[in-house]
């Protein structure tokens, strides 16, 4: 049986796992240990096996003339890039040595009958503690593209993260011209803050803190100065007529960007790892969560310089406004006409004056609908989306507020009383606090929402489909705190899941409300792609707006980016048994429970149901007497 297994080309053994599912566990451990070693000693031309160490630890860094102790993978900022070829296999230890309970998710990777690998913590594993180790092991079969790894512990994914780049295995890139180079592109936030704190605020409902700058692979740029010297910032060095494929990631917690390179348009030609109708433009729109490709021809004068702009975006008044936030780095040409060669190595000739962009402005929302509603698939790989629907669901995404004694009755709007929320169709997600196990395992060991939830210790509350309260959603005077959105308030936690059957077409219709907030909303979608048919502005309306749906080459996404006061309508195919977060990538918003669980049920063959849990996957608790730490301590020391 495993040499069938390993004769089964591009890592696609996985999907016969449960073949095995009957083995003892050691036996099974044995199989496992052998398919790994059987794919490692493969030929060249098919799958290998792609090894890391991750160790996780705080170290001191130095920013804006302080010193910050920040929590990373390798004493780097971002952290280490895992770079594999399609079909390949990754193996990554992670080491915890920081004093927080710990998972890494491997954001868009589809984990396909390997939802035990994707690292959401009480939902698909309990957390590395601290002193302890866990190996994580997936592939990455049928994918290309630029991809990430990040923590799914709230905001640490502020200094925890780094790319994922999955490149082509039995063909060239599907567009031209074809890179001379490729450069991952990592737009993120500077805190000076105590991540764990700030993390402790936003469950408090305390929404006023704001990152101390924007970087660009880590690095502030100089904007930003320290006792008046300008900060470092990045460098990208680039030659006159050759073409650069930029990895864009957006690894903010609290901001959409704008990113533009002032003398230059860029080609967008994929995006979450899925390839894109190449498209021109001079800015490009990148959300939390988000990738983009794209290709940045070295085609301006030569023998200057050019700055590489990130401007975060936010909501105009009446929302609430917090300072701009901005960075920037420089593509710098080397002109081999004038520069010289000191030592043997070249030394660029003194630079005019660098070229700032003219950067959008920061409220213009309206260039990111237009940017995302350009995005389609490329024709000659995209797949066609289900004509049609087994379920229906319209998920309104919106704040709300909680009594802070847990009681129905207290003052709101903004009141010492209550505390601010974030929903889903009304209802904010409680993470499992006193669980005896994720919910991926309750699942597993108790097929049924009634032995789920006694395995995980909670109470499960089904997603409702469709708001439980009706109303103009995107009326902007619902905005301010007031009198007038106060009714619209309350709302209830619970640990909200939702149930589909294996194979079932699902709709969504996420809507944006102006319920004390309009931002826009990246939402994430664990272990599927998503294709998106349709977005507007205003009041999701079926009978006005399936009509626009784009059945014929939508762009496949894992994160979608639901516009300002507007609405965007998805359909994926629950093919992936097991349990997948769906959540708001701002991290304010997953943070105060704008998060559901998504449970796909096993097919009827063998290779449509989800294997085992990996035998040293880890156990909830502490080496002292078991304490479990629910989610909202996990970063608590």
């Amino acid at each position: 049986m495993v040499a069938y297994l390993l004769s089964k080309p591009n890592g696609s053994w996985k999907a016969s796992m449960k073949v095995w599912v009957g083995l003892p566990a050691a036996a099974a451990v044995v199989v496992v240990f052998l398919i790994f070693a059987g794919v490692a000693a493969l030929p060249a031309a098919m799958a290998a096996v792609v090894e890391h160490t991750f160790v996780v630890s705080q170290v001191n860094l130095t920013r804006l003339c302080k010193e910050t102790l920040v929590t990373v993978v390798n004493g780097q900022l971002p952290g280490p890039a895992i770079e594999v070829t399609e079909g390949d296999s990754v193996v990554v230890h992670v080491v915890n040595r920081s004093p927080y309970n710990m998972t890494i998710h491997w954001h868009g990777v589809k984990q396909r009958l390997n939802c035990w690998a994707d690292g959401v913590p009480m939902v698909t594993q309990c957390p590395i503690l601290p002193g302890r180790s866990f190996t994580y092991r997936f592939n990455v079969a049928g994918q290309e593209g630029t991809l990430w790894w990040h923590a799914h512990v709230p905001c640490l994914r502020a200094t925890l993260h780094g790319a994922l780049i999955i490149r082509p295995r039995h063909s060239p890139y599907p567009f031209a011209p074809k890179p001379d180079r490729e450069i991952p592109v990592v737009i993120g936030e500077w805190w000076d803050m105590d991540l764990a704190q700030l993390d402790r605020n936003t469950m408090d409902g305390f929404l006023v803190d704001v990152p101390t700058g924007s970087t660009i692979n880590g690095k502030l740029g100089d904007l930003y100065s320290c006792s008046g010297a300008a900060q470092d910032g990045f460098v990208l060095e680039v030659e006159p007529g050759k073409t650069y494929l930029l990895r864009l990631m957006n690894a903010a917690l609290f901001s959409e960007y704008y990113l533009k390179v002032a003398g230059h348009r860029m080609t967008v030609v994929a995006s979450d790892a899925n390839y894109v109708r190449p498209y021109t433009t001079d800015v490009v729109a990148i959300a939390p969560g988000e990738t983009m490709d794209v290709l940045l021809p070295a085609d301006a004068p030569p023998g200057r310089s050019y700055y590489m702009a990130a401007l975060a975006i936010q909501a105009p008044e009446p929302d609430v406004q917090v300072p701009p936030t901005i960075t920037r780095g420089i593509v710098q040409y080397r002109s081999s006409s004038s520069d010289v060669a000191v030592d043997g190595v070249v030394v660029p000739a003194a630079d005019p004056a660098v070229v700032m962009p003219d950067m959008p402005d920061q409220h213009d929302t309206t260039i990111s609908f237009h940017f995302h509603g350009n995005l389609s698939s490329l024709r000659r790989r995209h797949r066609v989306p289900p004509a049609r629907a087994d379920d229906h669901m319209l998920v309104t995404l919106s704040l709300g507020s909680v009594c802070r004694d847990g009681g129905r009755a207290c003052a709101r709007s903004d009141s010492d009383e209550s505390i601010i929320v974030g929903t889903m169709n009304d209802v904010s997600f409680r993470a499992p606090t006193a669980a005896a196990m994720p919910l991926l395992e309750a699942h597993y060991y108790g097929r049924g929402d009634m032995a789920m939830a006694a395995a995980a210790g909670v109470e499960l509350r089904a997603l409702p489909d469709a708001p439980l309260r009706v109303f103009n959603f995107t009326d902007p005077a619902y905005i301010p705190y007031g009198p007038k959105e106060a009714p619209l308030e309350p709302t209830e936690k619970q640990t909200t899941v939702r149930r589909f059957r294996h194979g079932a077409v699902v709709e969504v219709v996420f809507q944006d409300t102006a319920v004390m907030q309009s931002d826009s909303n990246p939402m994430h979608l664990h272990g599927h792609d998503m294709f998106v048919l349709a977005h507007g502005l205003g009041n999701y309306d079926a009978a006005r707006d399936v009509a626009t749906y784009n059945l014929l080459d939508p762009p496949l996404k894992n994160t979608v980016v639901v516009p300002r006061l507007g609405w965007v309508a998805v359909r994926f195919v629950a093919d992936n048994p097991g349990t997948w977060y769906i959540h708001c990538h701002f991290d304010f918003h997953l943070s105060m429970g704008m998060v559901a669980v998504f449970i796909v049920e096993d097919g009827s063959s063998a290779d449509t149901y989800l294997p085992p849990p990996p035998a040293d996957l880890p156990k909830c608790g502490s080496n002292k007497g078991g304490l479990y730490l629910p989610e909202e301590f996990y970063l608590q020391k």
